[in-house]
């Protein structure tokens, strides 16, 4: 929102939220009426020719979102070297508003304008002249208009909330208070309007034109260099008809300069060009190359969990990831598409970068959903691909490498012991994050808990919980006999006495579970029950009378930059616990590895990561 908001900030249709798309049910009926009665315009492409418009206008910015946010987490070509926040992704979740207000001025248009209906598929005179006119006047009514939304008066009630984006992402470029937006508009609408008045508009030139403006909007936001010198070098005057990332980028940190909506000669004629404007090109485009200190390496989980990831959908990704039938039934192709080419042709992707004071980290995603983690043939190749990761992590000067999810099990790699026997001499260090995942799932549990009961497949974390417990004095209950008696043969012989098995669910208040906790077993649990899972995934949610605590996670530190996406199900700016350990292990500069069946000491490396700012996940009942 603008510092001051004007008149007209708030579009319309705010108020209608996800379900704001119906404001053009209207307008596509209107216009299937009229083709089925046989009035007007019985040409199919024309009567589909807006809504095909608009799908590809929104896939097209999405593209772009998702190429900026991969480019800037690992390009070397990144112009500002800032963070995005979550007040940022949640301030710029509109960003198909401009989309909606398009088709609604174009079906306007198709029905008052003369000339705009039974139009060409392509006529050539009519792109030449949207172009000429684009040229002319409307880049040069957009560069005074520009100029003078940066007046204090109109600026602090509407240009001021485009300029909140000090670090741009592509859809920044369409972020603007409502009465701004309709100003562009009618800047936009000059060639096309004109276009038609004269005979000449063409479907072509009409859905050319609007993929031009999205282009050019997306790529001036998209905050790292992809325009090459070649092209400058080859044709010297392109310099003057068409801006650069870092052009634009300096119009957002300097504010009043480089003012052009895509060609900066006028801002060569009126004097208003940044001076070092070449400088931070040149230096864009050579880039700085910065090798992280810490990788977290993690997966996709369920086929819809791609829209979920920064890379993927921001809306989605700003929040934790919940199953969401109707969309997910709708993008069914294209998720099992992407899964597809993955499985053929996928390698490890950089999904995002992070920053604690100095401590520079990256998250890998290995190209392998969970269900695929459970096929055996699939084991030596999600191996090799956790392998190839962990020796590019090596070669590239990592320090840690934190496994997570289910990179690190007991059946696929042994908890990562696979990787330091085939090489011994690593010098990137391996973290599964066990120690504190314990410290988490202790320090979870209600004060003043006598009993637990353990349910559950035991893991690593499991034993290790149970280890701590009984040493505590804590009793631990099994209602599983092959649960009890793993555990009576891991524990040594003096604690085994605060081990006990039955058949009874409600003798406690406090449930420990790992993965394979079933629906009825939930069920038998007394009212006021804590599910405390120390899983890597979070048991299913089924008792509104309980308490249910997320899979072992922190809170991370005010310090820790660039946060702008939820990890899996977690909570903003909440990491889990192999993902903290990673870090932390980097901070301490710990020189051993946290794999296989090593364990560090627990009160040690809880004491470290509080230390270092990261807190408790407060869970309320």
């Amino acid at each position: 929102m603008a510092s001051k908001p004007g008149p007209f900030t708030e579009w319309p249709w705010h108020k209608l939220g996800s379900f704001k798309y119906v404001i053009l049910a209207p307008f596509v009926g209107c216009s299937f009426y009229m083709y089925c009665l046989g009035k007007g315009d019985k040409d199919l492409l024309n009567m589909m020719s807006i809504p095909l418009l608009l799908v590809w206008r929104w896939l097209h910015n999405q593209i772009w979102i998702s190429l900026a946010r991969f480019q800037t987490a690992r390009s070397k070509h990144r112009i500002l070297h800032r963070s995005i926040e979550f007040d940022q992704v949640d301030r710029e979740s509109n960003w198909d508003d401009q989309i909606l207000l398009s088709g609604i001025v174009l079906y306007l248009s198709k029905t008052v304008v003369p000339g705009a209906t039974n139009l060409p598929l392509w006529r050539t005179d009519g792109v030449v002249f949207i172009i000429l006119l684009h040229v002319c006047p409307v880049e040069f009514l957009y560069y005074w208009a520009h100029r003078a939304l940066h007046h204090h008066f109109l600026y602090s009630r509407y240009h001021s909330h485009h300029h909140s984006s000090v670090v741009t992402e592509p859809i920044t470029a369409v972020i603007h208070p409502f009465a701004e937006m309709v100003l562009y508009f009618m800047l936009f609408t000059i060639p096309q309007l004109t276009a038609a008045l004269m005979g000449t508009a063409s479907i072509s030139a009409i859905a050319g034109y609007f993929t031009y403006i999205d282009f050019m909007n997306n790529m001036g936001h998209c905050n790292f260099e992809l325009v090459p010198k070649l092209l400058f070098s080859m044709c010297p005057p392109l310099k003057y008809l068409m801006y650069t990332p870092s052009f634009h980028s300096l119009h957002h940190t300097q504010f009043r300069t480089n003012y052009c909506l895509f060609m900066p000669f006028y801002d060569y004629i009126y004097g208003t060009m940044d001076k070092s404007s070449d400088a931070l090109y040149e230096a864009s485009l050579k880039g700085t190359k910065e090798a992280p200190h810490v990788v977290h390496l993690t997966h996709p989980t369920t086929l819809y969990s791609i829209y979920h990831l920064r890379l993927g959908i921001a809306s989605l990704a700003s929040k934790p990831y919940a199953f969401q039938l109707y969309y997910s039934w709708m993008l069914w192709p294209i998720s099992s598409g992407f899964m597809l080419l993955t499985w053929i042709f996928g390698s490890t992707f950089t999904v995002e970068w992070n920053r604690l004071h100095e401590l520079t980290m990256q998250t890998w995603a290995i190209p392998r959903y969970s269900f695929q983690y459970l096929l055996s043939c699939q084991r030596d190749i999600i191996n090799s691909l956790i392998e190839k990761a962990i020796l590019e992590a090596e070669e590239a000067g990592v320090k840690v490498i934190s496994l997570g999810l289910l990179n690190q099990g007991e059946e696929l790699n042994g908890y990562g012991e696979l990787y330091l026997t085939k090489h011994p001499k690593l010098n990137i260090r391996i973290v599964d994050g066990t120690s504190l995942a314990v410290a988490i799932v202790l320090y979870s549990i209600p004060k003043g808990t006598e009993r637990v009961l353990l349910r559950g497949i035991l893991s690593k974390t499991g034993y290790a919980i149970a280890l701590t417990l009984c040493q505590r004095g804590v009793k631990i209950i099994t209602v599983c006999s092959d649960e009890y008696e793993k555990l009576k043969l891991r524990l040594p012989a003096k604690n085994r006495c605060c081990l006990l098995h039955t058949n009874v669910y409600n003798t406690a208040e406090a449930w420990l579970v790992g993965d394979g906790l079933k629906d009825q077993e939930q069920r038998m649990a007394p009212r006021g029950t804590h599910f405390i899972p120390f899983s890597q995934f979070p048991p299913k949610r089924l008792r509104r009378d309980c308490v249910y605590h997320t899979n072992p996670a922190m809170v991370i530190p005010p310090a820790l930059e660039n946060m702008h996406a939820c990890e899996n199900w977690l909570p903003r700016r909440v990491m889990s616990a192999c993902r903290v350990a990673g870090i932390v292990h980097a901070l301490e500069g710990w020189d051993t590895h946290e794999c296989g069946h090593e364990i560090l000491d627990v009160k040690k490396v809880w004491d470290a990561a509080l230390r270092h700012g990261f807190l408790p996940l407060v869970v309320h009942e």
